[in-house]
């Protein structure tokens, strides 16, 4: 890239150090809630309700289970 570009192209080290970064706050966003996110809330009697249902049929289908 560097024959192509000559020094406009970024090095190989500020291509990681700039995907670090990029990839951090990427992943800073995408955790933090939203206004009018739903909240999801996982029981442990959902948990085993679902569990139950699985192994009566294997074959179940997600929309089935919900």
């Amino acid at each position: 890239m560097k024959v192509q570009h000559g020094d406009a192209c970024l090095s190989l080290q500020q291509v990681y150090e700039w995907t670090r970064k990029f990839m951090n706050s990427i992943s800073s966003v995408t955790l933090s809630p939203r206004p009018g996110q739903a909240h999801p809330v996982v029981k442990p009697e959902g948990i085993a309700t679902v569990e139950a249902i699985v192994k009566e049929n294997g074959r179940v289908t997600v929309n089935e289970i919900q």
